[in-house]
């Protein structure tokens, strides 16, 4: 398929600086735009600098009761919570949450699943609970909209971890009260690579997904299949995928919607491709585009995107 760059109502050649291939609603980034961090200042490696309280008490599974009970559950504790371990089908996982002050299990909230870059994953007690220090984690916990935001910890970024996040994601959907028609999805680099996979084992269960900085390593038929909405984000210059990989991805997903009938119109309403350029990232002070590719989840445009699927 001849690759082509949606911008505004015009399609123009892939040799645009800054590219972003989806419906004509999206913002074009150039690099005079003006960038506004939701959360806080983000480094070359997603770090970010925040006042928000961190819950260190641990709540019991007891705490939480079914979905399907009336009775609202007792000692619900909200806000950050660290570092649990959900004893899984195939281990350990290590997980980080975030429930709204507002939660008393009474109404349903949407549900982001975050999975962080290899170097937040699980590595033994030292790196536990830095997850949740990662803005691709963060932005979904600060937006107007309440919503329930869980993240793993995993030890790989295969189809075992893909399991096992799925896995969290439905212990979550029996437990509290999720709303099961907005449950999303988001990974950055490693994390990425878990995300595809899962989205595409479960795709039933997941509205949208944000695949940031990664490669796909899922099938792409079951997206369009179940009408998973996906926005891809990869530097030009990515120093450790390249951007291709966003493109064949993009391709891929592209070719399956197609397969399904989908008019051009109609993927454009599902898929989005964004590849900035180096000066894009430079006018911000990023040049480790790998890395800065984590300012995608502080991107309000980009963030409403996905959650309003």
């Amino acid at each position: 398929m001849k690759f082509n760059v949606i911008i505004g109502k015009f399609i123009v050649p892939i040799m645009a600086l800054s590219l972003t291939a989806c419906s004509a609603e999206k913002r074009q980034f150039s690099i005079t735009d003006s960038y506004v961090p939701v959360i806080g200042y983000v480094s070359q490696t997603g770090e970010i600098s925040s006042d928000m309280e961190v819950s260190t008490v641990s709540p019991s599974s007891s705490d939480s009761e079914s979905a399907n009970d009336s009775t609202p559950p007792q000692n619900i504790q909200t806000g950050l919570i660290r570092e649990q371990i959900l004893n899984g089908a195939e281990g350990e996982i290590h997980y980080s949450y975030y429930l709204p002050e507002s939660y008393d299990g009474t109404r349903k909230y949407p549900m982001m699943v975050a999975m962080p870059g290899y170097d937040r994953m699980w590595f033994g007690e030292d790196s536990s609970g830095s997850n949740i220090d990662w803005n691709g984690f963060r932005a979904w916990t600060e937006l107007d909209e309440e919503m329930i935001v869980i993240s793993a910890q995993l030890t790989d970024w295969h189809e075992k971890s893909a399991r096992q996040a799925n896995e969290l994601a439905q212990y979550f959907i029996d437990n509290f009260t999720v709303d099961t028609n907005r449950i999303y999805a988001a990974g950055y680099s490693a994390g990425g690579e878990t995300m595809s996979q899962a989205v595409a084992l479960r795709p039933e269960l997941y509205a949208a997904y944000l695949h940031g900085a990664s490669q796909w390593d899922g099938a792409f038929e079951p997206i369009a299949e179940n009408g998973v909405a996906v926005y891809i984000y990869m530097a030009e210059n990515d120093e450790y995928y390249g951007s291709q990989k966003a493109r064949d991805a993009y391709d891929g997903l592209y070719n399956a919607y197609r397969d399904r009938g989908f008019s051009d119109e109609e993927i454009g309403e599902k898929l989005c491709l964004e590849i900035p350029d180096n000066e894009y990232f430079n006018s911000q002070g990023i040049y480790n585009y790998h890395g800065g590719g984590n300012i995608v989840f502080d991107d309000e445009e980009v963030v409403n995107w996905v959650i309003q699927k």
